[in-house]
């Protein structure tokens, strides 16, 4: 009887700990991975978990100055709030966000993009 308590104890907080690190599909969240951080904030981003309309993101789409191609991807349509510290290849998290209004100085040079563009918020870890 003793043992009772401390087992369901253990149990819970071993779950508890399981869903603190885990982001829910349903509520809006979703992870990608800065694919092309190209010049003048042209980067591309590819969508890896999440439950994201389709037509937001171009399924197939090739980098015409490497020639590689990228599933699932869209181009940076919030360069004013992304964050600098986000290097190419790293996994981040991230929410639509159509309210922040996009109003910073970006150059003009031009590195190829998917045609699709996302406005994003890049959540903390």
């Amino acid at each position: 009887m003793k043992l009772i308590l401390p087992l369901a104890t253990i149990f819970l907080l071993t779950m508890s700990a399981d869903k603190c690190n885990e982001k829910k599909s349903g509520d809006g969240t979703y992870k990608a991975k800065l694919e092309v951080k190209g010049i003048c904030m042209n980067y591309t981003i590819r969508l890896l978990e999440g439950d994201l309309d389709t037509s937001m993101v171009v399924a197939s789409w090739t980098d015409e100055s490497t020639g590689k191609s990228y599933n699932n991807v869209f181009a940076l349509g919030s360069p004013c709030t992304f964050p600098s510290s986000i290097k190419e290849g790293d996994e981040f998290f991230f929410k639509i966000d159509t309210t922040t209004k996009q109003e910073c100085a970006v150059c003009m040079a031009f590195y190829p993009v998917p045609p699709k563009k996302l406005s994003i918020k890049v959540l903390e870890k």
